[in-house]
């Protein structure tokens, strides 16, 4: 029995700082990020980059975006935890960035927005 109850207690303390991604929820909070940044099929160029294909790709790299040498220089490549460390304060992770946004600082709504993000392809078509 003492085994039994251990490996579920163990179990719930690994998964309780695990967070349930939610896509829809994601595209909500993309509602901000519109007013720079487009993603799907139709996606264009405007104050910021297209983000389709963005986690995974190098970043300042999008073709023919004008992104600040900060951004181009930066080394980072967009995965979960470099997008959250951008994304919850962009001026601190990449001094000199031409991103005006003062950050996501809700860990919740970052989740969600990667669910939301990754579900496009680099052609914009959702996987």
């Amino acid at each position: 029995m003492r085994k039994g109850i251990s490996a579920v207690t163990l179990w719930a303390v690994m998964t309780a700082g695990a967070q349930a991604q939610d896509a829809a929820a994601g595209e909500k909070t993309f509602a901000v990020c519109k007013a720079c940044h487009q993603i799907g099929e139709t996606a264009k160029i405007g104050v910021g980059p297209v983000l389709n294909g963005v986690i995974g790709r190098r970043a300042g790299t999008y073709p023919g975006y004008s992104y600040s040498e900060a951004n181009k220089n930066s080394g980072l490549t967009w995965d979960d935890a470099t997008f959250r460390e951008y994304i919850r304060d962009p001026k601190a992770k990449v001094p000199g960035t031409k991103m005006i946004y003062a950050g996501l600082k809700d860990e919740q709504k970052a989740t969600d927005l990667l669910a939301y993000l990754k579900q496009f392809d680099s052609d914009g078509k959702k996987k």
